[in-house]
């Protein structure tokens, strides 16, 4: 599933991330949801989350 619609990402759910500086790339990271930080309910690029790592990124995959 993917990351670009905010109701499919619960608090908890394993995700892989983009980071700012991966973009590039496109290094994905995995990890679970701490914090939704995307308002808004679609974002292209995919929401954006804070991990419970501290880690910030927009999800490109919900696991």
């Amino acid at each position: 599933m993917t990351g670009t619609t905010r109701s499919n990402i619960k608090i908890g759910a394993k995700v892989l991330v983009v980071q700012k500086q991966d973009q590039p790339t496109g290094k994905l990271t995995e990890g679970v949801v701490k914090r939704i930080l995307t308002n808004s309910e679609k974002h292209h690029h995919g929401i954006k989350v804070m991990l419970e790592s501290g880690i910030v990124g927009r999800v490109k995959e919900i696991i």
